[in-house]
């Protein structure tokens, strides 16, 4: 007769690894919310526009005549060239295609990085508040996220370069910059980026650098794009740089991403994706051509949209009593936080039953996030406007825990 084993010790086996990764607090904030009638939810980092038929219509197309097989592993090379002509529009110069790798989405491209770079009980250093899946894949993978808080003092957030720099020891295999931050919104300058390029050429580590939200900028200078270590890196150097189609083009649920890395590395990339996914889709990566070829008007319109709900949110918050925040200059995150707040994952359940507004808590984002909350505000404005209105009358009648 086979046994009936208890939970616990199912649990007991399994790699600690998995078993004690803590949750998402952004995916328990949507969770308890998907169960509340009528909650408007601001916790997850999308907007609400459907990917435009343009680029879901190549897809289809792909799909239906069969593009069904294994693939390329390091991508469709129409959609390797495509991505070659975006970064010469972006960037100004020219690109080789075989720095480009297509990837299941930016979360498998930080993996593989992950997984090239950094070993068991090797550190990787990260500023934060910082998106919560970067320290989580460490973790899991058995290696050391080692977390540098920011500084949030007089409404505005900093990065203190001479603290990232001491939290490298000898174990360090990189340092990890998300600008424009999620979930701060803030933007590295170029002199900051240069800073961090010439320690880690000194030290010789590498560079992990997740630029997702580079198009949502908002320099006022008629900029179309954030300060990037591509502005200043050698195409071969150690740096290993993420990115997706999710959040310029609307295709969050697709999960295409790409890693731009050095010819060097490809083999190794290759490998990783092999054992990993074994390849993303063909037929989404017809899509993902002509979002690249296609999606540019559709790209600044996300972007005016994007400045337009933050600066509505901007507008209603400011006024309120106790809340505090910098007007971000990148990304599409306003993290605020209310006086006297010690438990944002409670405070963030109570908004959802009571107030049928959902944000995601501050504590999930690591050292420094506590006391804050996150809302994406890249929404409908009628319910962007409601979800605000809603917050304003609670914190009227309720404190926050």
């Amino acid at each position: 007769m086979i046994p009936a084993f208890r939970p616990e010790q199912v649990l007991a086996a399994i790699t600690p690894q998995a078993r004690d990764e803590p949750d998402s607090g952004i995916v328990k904030a949507a969770m308890h919310g998907f169960t509340v009638p009528g909650v408007i939810p601001l916790w997850s980092g999308e907007g609400t526009a459907p990917t435009p038929e343009a680029f879901a219509r190549p897809a289809a197309e792909a799909l239906l005549r069969g593009e069904t097989f294994y693939t390329w592993q390091r991508g469709l090379p129409e959609l390797r060239q495509a991505l070659v002509r975006y970064h010469a529009r972006v960037f100004g110069r020219s690109f080789d295609v075989e720095n480009f790798f297509v990837t299941s989405g930016g979360m498998q491209a930080i993996q593989t990085i992950v997984q090239m770079v950094a070993g068991d009980g090797e550190e990787i250093v990260i500023p934060t508040p910082a998106w919560p899946n970067y320290a989580g894949a460490l973790r899991i993978l058995g290696s050391r996220p080692v977390e540098v808080p920011m500084d949030f003092a007089n409404g505005r957030w900093t990065l203190d370069l001479d603290c990232l720099f001491d939290a490298v020891t000898p174990r360090t295999r990189a340092i990890a910059l998300n600008s424009p931050s999620n979930p701060v919104g803030w933007t590295a300058s170029l002199e900051e980026l240069t800073a961090i390029r010439d320690f880690c050429r000194r030290r010789g580590i590498w560079i992990l650098a997740d630029e997702v939200y580079a198009r949502f900028y908002y320099g006022g200078k008629g900029e179309t794009r954030a300060p990037s270590f591509l502005d200043i890196c050698e195409d071969e150097e150690r740096l290993l740089l993420a990115n997706t189609f999710s959040k310029n083009w609307a295709m969050t649920g697709w999960r295409v991403g790409w890693l731009q890395a050095p010819r060097a590395l490809g083999p190794a990339i290759e490998r990783i994706i092999q054992v990993n996914t074994s390849g993303t889709p063909a037929f989404l990566q017809r899509g993902c051509v002509a979002a690249l070829e296609e999606g540019d008007p559709f790209l600044a319109e996300q972007v005016a949209a994007a400045r337009r709900c933050r600066d509505l949110a901007v507008d209603r918050l400011r006024g309120l009593p106790g809340i505090s925040f910098e007007v971000p200059p990148g990304a599409f995150y306003l993290f605020f936080s209310i006086e006297g707040m010690t438990d944002s994952a409670a405070t963030v359940r109570r908004l959802i039953d009571e107030a049928k507004v959902g944000f995601a808590p501050g504590s999930t984002f690591g050292p420094g996030g506590e006391g804050f909350l996150r809302m994406c505000y890249l929404k409908d404005t009628r319910k962007l406007e409601e979800a605000l209105g809603r917050f304003a009358r609670w914190l009227e009648v309720h404190s926050p825990v």
